[in-house]
């Protein structure tokens, strides 16, 4: 047995400041070698797609296309090939896009007006993501269907 210790799986809630659906930049790593066509660095930008916080990982709308092999299931109506689709990038290789400045920026939590709010460097409130179209809170609803 070597000396080194296990790592224990997190349990219970695993909070992360990003969240689906929001703009981020990456900050490190293959995605933000890129270059444009002066060969001038533009690391890419994108929508964050999916999020696995007990990992601390983000999937991100077009970076880190990998292929995968599938092999066709005609009970599921799946066909086979080779399949290009994202995968899992580590949480610390992203930054969420500052509202105001449009930069990379770190996030902290504060509560403003009883709630608690995303808020960038520079003050600003990041809003939450619009992911599954018009959000309404339990309250708004019952209060529109009286």
């Amino acid at each position: 047995m070597s000396d080194k210790k296990m790592r224990t799986a997190r349990t219970g809630t695993v909070k992360s400041k990003i969240k689906r659906g929001d703009q981020v930049v990456f900050i490190a790593g293959k995605e933000y070698n890129r270059y444009d066509s002066n060969g001038r660095r533009q690391p890419l930008r994108g929508r964050v797609i999916a999020v696995d916080a007990r990992n601390g990982k983000v999937k991100v709308e077009g970076a880190m296309i990998v292929k995968r092999h599938q092999k066709a299931v005609p009970q599921m109506n799946r066909e086979g090939g080779i399949i290009e689709k994202e995968a899992w990038v580590d949480v610390s290789n992203v930054a969420v896009v500052d509202p105001d400045t449009g930069r990379p920026t770190r996030i902290r939590i504060e509560e403003r007006d009883g709630k608690k709010v995303r808020v960038a460097k520079s003050g600003k409130v990041i809003p939450e993501p619009d992911v599954f179209g018009i959000k309404e809170s339990k309250k708004e609803k019952d209060e529109t269907a009286e």
